[in-house]
């Protein structure tokens, strides 16, 4: 398999489940309640949710990434 063929059942997934978790994180927590980081770094609720959404992606990724990491069987290697 090349890279992309192993790239995208893993990114594409976690990217739909990075949209739904920002959805359902930013519906309950709001950027402006944020508090003292929101002061100190003095980012746009727009970027909150930008960076927000790159962080769940990144988390949804690398679960999807270590799912099919462990689903590749040992005994395709040996051509059983």
């Amino acid at each position: 398999m090349t890279t992309p063929q192993r790239l995208l059942p893993i990114l594409w997934p976690s990217f739909l489940a990075a949209v739904l978790a920002e959805g359902g994180f930013f519906s309950l927590v709001d950027p402006h309640s944020m508090g003292t980081a929101h002061d100190t770094l003095a980012l746009s609720p727009l970027a909150i949710y930008s960076l927000g959404f790159f962080f769940f992606w990144t988390a949804c990724a690398l679960a999807s990434g270590l799912t099919s990491y462990l689903l590749t069987t040992p005994t395709a290697d040996r051509g059983d």
